[in-house]
């Protein structure tokens, strides 16, 4: 009864924070109605018993990605008005896609019932002598361990090619060389001056440069 409870509080909660996202006003308030958003849904992770997906959600979307969207909207002050602009013109897909989701959601309630058995699922995806952590992490590093490295090799090379892309030589902008600074001697790094009594270190044609 009480896994019931807290799995409609959180459902509602969820469902009324994604809700407020879209329907705010203010960027920063969508932006903390989200992070709610991705509080409740960890709360519904950990009542199916899949303690590492809400830490996951918690830890990655909370404090990376929502944070994350929220320094972009602050700093880059984006006009969401112009964004919003054609939201009237799109209601009426959204409107026939989110009646077709919920008539979708009614149906398989109507079908399965709106019972709740975390525990059985939790029996038939992990066994009892071990934690989902444990459990997932014995899948990953044993029989899916090549397909975890493919994945980990393939956002290396998009992150790699995003910075090849966005990256823009600019002239006049000073830029560090490492290999000619390995490479300079003594006769290039530094040079010996004999100044006159009453003379500059500076020479006589960079001193009238800079007189004039």
């Amino acid at each position: 009864m009480a896994t019931a409870a807290f799995f409609y509080l959180f459902a509602v909660l969820a469902v009324a924070s994604a809700a407020m996202v879209i329907l705010a006003k203010n960027p920063v308030h969508a932006v903390l109605f989200l992070i709610l958003t991705f509080f409740n849904a960890a709360g519904l992770f950990i009542l199916l018993g899949a303690e590492f997906l809400a830490m996951l959600l918690i830890v990655v979307y909370v404090g990376a990605v929502a944070v994350l969207f929220l320094f972009v909207v602050m700093m880059l002050d984006v006009d969401f008005a112009e964004l919003k602009a054609g939201f009237i013109k799109n209601a009426k897909v959204g409107a026939l896609v989110g009646g077709v989701v919920l008539a979708e959601l009614v149906a398989l309630f109507a079908f399965q019932g709106l019972q709740i058995a975390p525990a059985k699922v939790l029996a038939a995806a992990t066994p009892s002598d071990i934690s989902n952590t444990e459990a997932l992490g014995r899948l990953i590093y044993t029989k899916y361990v090549y397909f975890f490295q493919g994945s980990g090799m393939i956002l290396l090379v998009a992150m790699i090619g995003a910075i090849v892309l966005t990256l823009r030589h600019r002239e006049g902008v000073k830029r560090q060389s490492i290999a000619a600074q390995v490479a300079r001697g003594p006769a290039t790094a530094m040079s010996i001056v004999k100044v006159p009594s009453g003379g500059s270190v500076i020479p006589a044609a960079k001193s009238k440069e800079a007189a004039e």
